[in-house]
Parts: structure tokens; C-alpha cells; sequence
């Protein structure tokens, strides 16, 4: 599993409110204790509200995700725009964290609907002998 899945991963668990020893989210994991001592180290970093430390255990503060968004196209353009700069920012894990946004984002999208023009019928050849 790639770090930024197993991440992912560990965000998900905490969601339910309760403390997690590290022990336990290593063994459901896969992984070793110290591996979730730096995953919970590098959450943090990235400002996600984990509480708890070694030998205690691990819970999330507050909620992470977001309700549900409508965007109007203007704003998904903005968006998209903003994280086309944030990838290309210097700070590596600005420029991860949006690329990760990014593919958050994308992955909720609906379908781009065809274009007009291959929706729209052929236009019909007049009948022959006519006009």
C-alpha cells in the first residue's frame, strides 16, 4: 500500500471517534508500529487535528471531510487553476497536497458530458429533386 493510501487509510479509521493504540492500526495495517508513529508524526504536519501520542493512542479532534459541494463552473475553473499553481510550487508537500486534492477532486467529478457536436444530428440532405 502507497503512503499516501495508507494515509488515507488511517484518517478513515480515526473517523469513528474512539482512541486507537498504534499497535492495533499497525497489525490492521500491515504495518509496523513505528511505521503509524511517522504516518500519525506526518498527519499531523499536514495540520489534520490527530490527537495522541505513543503509548496512548490515536484520535481524530474533529472531522475531516467536507459536506457535499456545488460548484459552478466558474469555481471549478478557479479551482482547477489554483491547483495547477499549487502542484508547480517549489514546497514539495504543497505541491503533493494538491496534487492529492487534485485526484480527490477528479474522482468525484461527474463524466465531462459529450461535445454539442457529437450530440447533434447530421443535418439532413434535402430530398432529391427538391428546390
Amino acid at each position: 500500500m502507497r503512503r499516501n493510501d495508507r494515509l488515507q487509510h488511517l484518517i478513515a479509521l480515526l473517523r469513528d471517534g474512539e482512541m486507537h493504540r498504534a499497535r492495533d492500526l499497525a497489525a490492521r495495517l500491515g504495518v509496523s508500529e513505528r511505521t503509524i508513529w511517522r504516518d500519525m508524526a506526518e498527519l499531523q504536519a499536514y495540520d489534520v487535528p490527530v490527537i495522541g501520542s505513543r503509548g496512548v493512542g490515536y484520535m481524530l479532534r474533529r472531522a475531516v471531510a467536507l459536506p457535499p459541494l456545488v460548484l459552478l463552473p466558474e469555481e471549478l475553473a478557479a479551482l482547477e487553476h489554483l491547483l495547477r499553481l499549487a502542484e508547480a510550487h517549489a514546497d514539495t508537500r504543497i505541491a503533493a497536497g494538491a496534487r492529492s486534492l487534485g485526484d480527490k477532486i477528479r474522482a468525484v467529478l461527474p463524466p465531462d458530458p459529450p461535445s454539442p457536436s457529437a450530440e447533434a444530428p447530421a443535418p439532413l440532405a434535402p430530398p432529391p429533386g427538391s428546390g
